[in-house]
């Protein structure tokens, strides 16, 4: 049965929002109307929405929930659900204590697709841009198996370790970025304000000024004259090297080329082996067929060169090789995934070993960022200060010279 939102008036001209289930928009009317309410808006929810919207459907609509707003509604409703609730009232609980309109509506839509007889990862299809395929084939898995409940425990920590990698990823590469944003904005100011003072004081002197003082004038006056077009040009170069990118040949070298630098490539490639191996062990653990996890944990990676890799692997994988062997041929992943992989077949827990290689190769990624981060740091500064004090020089010498003259 849909659901519809609605907004109406009470007897005491209050308005009221909430959802209910109807056959239609009329009977949800009718439903208000029985209640002693006017009914000012009844809006259809889900995929009944989508097919109604048509042409008139918004192109730019923001996510419902977001990656941490995921995690926790999951472990909510894991919760729910392992202490014995039917789905269906779980379900209703999380749409009522929702605190978002738009979260309301969206589990609403998912009970009322429940409700109606739908399974749930059906339900969860209807809405793709909030729910991945990973997710929604995680669920399906977990409906077959009977195991809803550990399933959608599983599910959440997978969403949490993802987003903890990935918090802790952008805090060590948070302040060379502010560092190295501080030191342009005041490295440009000083040559593009402070150095052509210094031309302008000595402009009507006969001598010859310092060869340090020169070469910053000149840059000043490269800065000024041309900063805007460099600007602009850089924007166009970088425009038109992501609009390079799509072509699949392009992205291929560009993220073969990046694996193979000497400090950035080695934590990409930890990075999405981590979450190939996290990926894999999950589905494998709910049941998924291993050539279809193969399949999806591929998709997950965000490097083309290893995204073939894997793909490469899951046709090996399908004409009979074990896993462990066609992922140690393909030289891009850790060799540590290959082992864990093989001693998880040797002893039939290829899940459990899974997961162990994907915290092992997290661990080894917030590691090697932290030391990047710690080296970057003092660096980024040394350099700041030695081009700040190439600036104060150039703007000194012409002053120490000038006193030395009139002596």
């Amino acid at each position: 049965m849909p659901a519809y939102s609605y907004q109406a008036l009470d007897s005491e001209g209050k308005t009221l929002k909430g959802t209910l289930e109807a056959d239609s928009a009329k009977a949800a009317r009718g439903q208000l109307r029985a209640q002693a309410l006017i009914p000012l808006a009844v809006e259809a929810l889900g995929a009944d929405a989508q097919n109604a919207g048509g042409l008139s459907t918004p192109l730019f609509v923001r996510r419902t929930f977001n990656a941490t707003a995921l995690s926790i509604w999951t472990r909510q409703l894991a919760g729910l659900v392992n202490s014995g609730l039917p789905l269906e009232r779980a379900l209703s609980s999380l749409s009522e204590e929702a605190e978002q309109d738009n979260q309301r509506h969206l589990v609403a839509a998912l009970r009322a697709e429940v409700n109606a007889g739908a399974s749930f990862a059906k339900a969860l299809a209807q809405h793709p841009r909030e729910f991945s395929a990973i997710y929604i084939a995680v669920i399906g898995a977990g409906e077959q198996s009977g195991q809803l409940g550990a399933v959608l425990e599983r599910l959440a920590d997978d969403l949490e370790e993802r987003e903890a990698l990935k918090a802790k990823l952008i805090g060590a590469a948070l302040y060379p970025a502010i560092v190295t944003l501080i030191a342009i904005a005041i490295v440009t100011f000083l040559v593009s304000y402070v150095v052509p003072q210094v031309a302008t004081v000595f402009a009507g002197t006969q001598r010859s000024l310092p060869w340090l003082t020169v070469a910053m004038l000149t840059v000043s006056s490269l800065v000024r004259h041309w900063g805007w077009l460099a600007l602009g040009l850089l924007v166009v170069l970088t425009i038109g090297g992501r609009r390079a990118l799509r072509v699949e040949a392009l992205r291929l070298r560009f993220d073969a080329a990046w694996l193979r630098l000497p400090l950035i490539g080695r934590l990409a490639r930890g990075y999405n082996a981590a979450r190939f191996a996290s990926t894999l062990a999950m589905l494998s653990s709910a049941g998924v067929p291993i050539l279809k996890a193969l399949q999806a944990a591929a998709e997950t990676l965000n490097n083309q060169a290893m995204r073939d890799d894997a793909l490469q692997a899951l046709v090996q994988v399908r004409e009979g090789a074990p896993l462990a062997s066609a992922l140690a041929q393909k030289k891009r992943f850790p060799g540590l995934l290959a082992m864990f992989a093989r001693l998880g077949e040797q002893t039939g827990q290829l899940p459990v070993m899974l997961q162990r290689a994907a915290r092992q190769l997290s661990a080894e990624v917030q590691r090697r960022a932290m030391h990047l981060a710690t080296l970057l740091e003092p660096l980024l500064i040394v350099a700041m200060g030695v081009v700040v004090m190439l600036i104060v020089l150039a703007v000194l010498l012409p002053i120490i010279q000038l006193n030395q003259w009139v002596r």
